[in-house]
């Protein structure tokens, strides 16, 4: 994250850590990548999600709220940004990056910095245009949250940006999704009605609030009148989907 997002996070990130837990799936996945890895580095921290155990880790994070809500128990922190990395060259075995690269203002520098500090750099993103066009929120309801993401980092790009042998892993969302990201709800669409929810969310809580509004009450009135049910209902036999979530992997 950048100074820029750490002060948004000060305005959105109260109560970030009820609905922002772990998913075990994607944390099975991220420790597997990890491996062999013995010191991390977690670049746009946050509360500490997905941060492994039994390594010799540090989180680096610029929000002061954000930083309030790690538990006590959760690794050292420092304060600071994705662009500018208070360490040496090669510190760690592997960098850390979950849903946090398109918060920084130069991603490209923020790219550079995790493979100057790691030998392996792992980035938990999503590509735009799978979200496009298979989450039924930004195609029917919102579509302006996917067009404020128009010229952020794409997978593609990110897995350039880190070089060397990249490799990217397609993250589904299950069903009963633990981390509250955007598209973590698609089979329990109430969720999207609850405040608290979308301000955990910054493809809610950084858009225009009036478009927000709208796409929430045309969602309220189709799941009371029956017609979100009717629309989707083969999402029904769906344990988990591919949404456009990916882990990059790069050494």
């Amino acid at each position: 994250m950048t100074q820029a997002v750490g002060t948004a996070y000060e305005r959105i990130g109260v109560g970030y850590g009820g609905h922002r837990r772990e998913e075990p799936t994607w944390r099975r996945a991220i420790t597997a990548a990890l491996d062999p890895a013995t010191t991390v580095v977690n670049v746009g921290a946050g509360g500490g999600s997905y941060e492994p155990h039994g390594r010799t880790l540090i989180a680096v994070e610029p929000s002061t709220v954000m930083l309030a809500q790690r538990p006590s128990n959760a690794a050292p922190v420092v304060r600071a940004v994705a662009e500018s990395l208070p360490f040496g060259n090669g510190a760690f075995d592997a960098a850390l990056a979950i849903l946090t690269v398109h918060h920084w203002t130069d991603p490209d520098a923020g790219l550079a910095e995790l493979r100057r500090v790691a030998a392996r750099q792992l980035v938990v993103t999503w590509d735009p245009e799978v979200v496009g066009s298979s989450f039924w929120f930004t195609r029917d309801y919102l579509p302006e949250a996917l067009e404020r993401e128009i010229g952020l980092p794409t997978v593609r790009e990110i897995a350039a940006g880190l070089g060397s042998r990249t490799a990217v892993t397609v993250l589904e969302v299950p069903h009963d999704c633990r981390d509250g990201f955007f598209a973590a709800y698609w089979r329990r669409p109430r969720a999207y009605l609850d405040p608290g929810v979308r301000s955990a969310i910054s493809a809610f809580a950084l858009l225009d609030q009036r478009l927000v509004d709208r796409a929430v009450r045309q969602l309220a009135r189709d799941l009371d009148d029956g017609a979100w049910a009717a629309r989707y209902a083969d999402l029904a036999s769906y344990d988990s989907l591919d949404l456009g979530y990916r882990l990059v992997v790069a050494d």
